[in-house]
């Protein structure tokens, strides 16, 4: 059975945050003011764009969900998961691509979008609305979804609480290392070109690191 949010839960997404959406801010994960718009106010787009953020600049993946709307039309679970695989992927296809890897990343936001339909009526936001969650809860959710390991679903569930207003008992900890505040490590951290470029420093200090200690 699909879990329905009840309407007012969201007022756990309370202070400056949109609350149109579940709660969604005003985000600035991209360069283009009509892809962060979508965004700020989708909440399936945010989880779509988190899906693609996976060999590929982080810009390039959250401009993903504008792409895929204007392509197929609308941005909506029960719609791309009903869309011919095949046409679909030409969606992904189309120049600027959806993804460098339009084949399998089409597949894999087809099968999320199948998914929330099955478990969740169709609604990303239910993910973390649906009683009154906790971090752990939500944490368990995301990385029940196809394509959302341990790493991406504690990235979101970060991007969640830092920026999106979930107050939900414990998801720093659940977060791990990425919900440390003003710790830069990953798309949770992005409200400003200034805070890009200081992920991208921390991104590439880490990978630094990896490479020396081998």
């Amino acid at each position: 059975m699909a879990h329905v949010p009840p309407i007012h839960l969201r007022a756990r997404f309370a202070g400056s945050q949109r609350c149109d959406t579940g709660g969604m801010p005003e985000l600035h994960l991209t360069d283009d003011a009509a892809a962060d718009e979508l965004l700020s106010s989708n909440p399936l787009a945010l989880l779509i764009g988190m899906l693609l953020d996976q060999q590929v600049a982080m810009e390039v993946a959250f401009a993903g969900p504008l792409k895929i709307k204007q392509r197929l039309g609308s941005i909506d679970a029960q719609a791309i998961a009903d869309a011919d695989p095949e046409a679909f992927v030409e969606v992904f296809k189309e120049k600027p691509a959806v993804h460098r890897f339009p084949g399998s990343m089409a597949a894999r936001v087809q099968s999320l979008a199948q998914a929330l339909v099955d478990e969740w009526g169709g609604s990303a936001e239910a993910i973390w609305t649906t009683g009154d969650p906790d971090g752990a809860t939500v944490l368990k959710r995301l990385k029940a979804l196809p394509g959302f390991g341990d790493q991406k679903a504690r990235i979101f569930l970060a991007l969640l609480g830092k920026q999106c207003g979930f107050a939900g008992a414990g998801w720093r900890e659940a977060a791990g290392a990425y919900g440390e505040d003003g710790s830069y490590r990953s798309v949770a951290d992005i409200t400003s070109p200034e805070t890009l470029s200081l992920v991208r420093e921390t991104k590439r200090a880490a990978k630094a690191a990896a490479k020396r200690a081998k």
